[in-house]
């Protein structure tokens, strides 16, 4: 007989980004094994990090912690705008090639995220590639879909179905290549979002899923008041602020006020980047025929 999962309400929170949730169910776990307690440690202080609580993590994990803590620990002073990420970078792949700590499934997670976010894709799968947790594997479908190969994304999507097939990152990831693939697929993964909307707590990443969803089927006005809702429980995520801008610009709305907040909160996202690099070309364009 399976012994009872301790941390499956944790996990499920935290994988729909229910932060503050996964942080509260964790204060009533007890009588966990050290290998469990050393998994609800780490998800906690990435439910903080993804709170945008770096210092906490930082300050709160010590050197003598274990590996999958200072993985943990890493990704915080990555994302902290305050620390010097070339020398973040430098000391996780000093622990990657060390044969006795190189292999911790945290630590190839975290550093999965730091190179996607440096968009070393190739440098990220390095790490990621071989799988062994279902983490491990929905990353390997974000990095692929961002590299733009569905297929290779399906090829692991496939790897997570025969695992488990209902595993709350499987029907994630199923929604990811959905959304890649287009077409009818569009209406499946709204479906999985609305599904998640129905069993579980209403989040920002669910609301942002449907309304994704929403905008590529056309219906706008669906979409806003999804991401409407979604911005009262977060007035400062990118994604939820990217996605509004996108949505008004269909509506023929001003999306001044949420271009000003990502601007000012975000000023490395990708669309801030992109609308930047237009604004300049537009620019250099009126000069070479004033």
């Amino acid at each position: 007989m399976a012994s009872p999962d301790h941390l499956f309400a944790l996990r499920n929170n935290f994988y729909l980004g229910a932060y503050q949730a996964a942080i509260s169910s964790a204060e009533q776990l007890r009588s966990l094994s050290a290998e469990e307690a050393d998994e609800r440690d780490s998800l906690v202080y990435r439910a903080y990090i993804a709170q945008g609580s770096y210092q906490l993590a930082i300050q709160d994990i010590s050197d003598s912690a274990s590996t999958s803590l200072q993985a943990v620990k890493f990704l915080a002073r990555y994302l902290d705008p305050t620390e010097n990420k070339e020398a973040v970078i430098s000391s996780v792949k000093e622990w990657l090639n060390d044969p006795a700590i190189g292999n911790n499934s945290v630590l190839r997670l975290v550093a999965g995220i730091i190179f996607m976010h440096e968009q070393d894709y190739n440098e990220a799968l390095k790490h990621t590639n071989a799988g062994g947790t279902m983490e491990l594997h929905a990353l390997n479908v974000q990095i692929y879909l961002k590299m733009h190969r569905a297929d290779y994304a399906e090829k692991q999507l496939r790897i997570m179905q025969q695992i488990d097939e209902d595993h709350t990152l499987t029907q994630l990831a199923t929604a990811w290549h959905d959304l890649a693939v287009g077409g009818s697929k569009i209406q499946e993964a709204y479906l999985i979002f609305q599904d998640f909307s129905e069993k579980f707590l209403m989040t920002g990443l669910v609301l942002n899923g449907k309304a994704v969803c929403c905008m590529h089927m056309g219906n706008f006005d669906e979409a806003e008041t999804l991401l409407l809702d979604a911005l009262t429980k977060d007035p400062r995520d990118p994604e939820t602020l990217a996605n509004l801008i996108v949505c008004s610009l269909h509506l023929g709305k001003s999306s001044t006020r949420y271009l000003s907040q990502l601007k000012l909160h975000h000023s490395k996202h990708m669309l801030v980047k992109r609308l930047s690099a237009a604004e300049e070309a537009f620019e250099r364009a009126l000069q070479s025929v004033a």
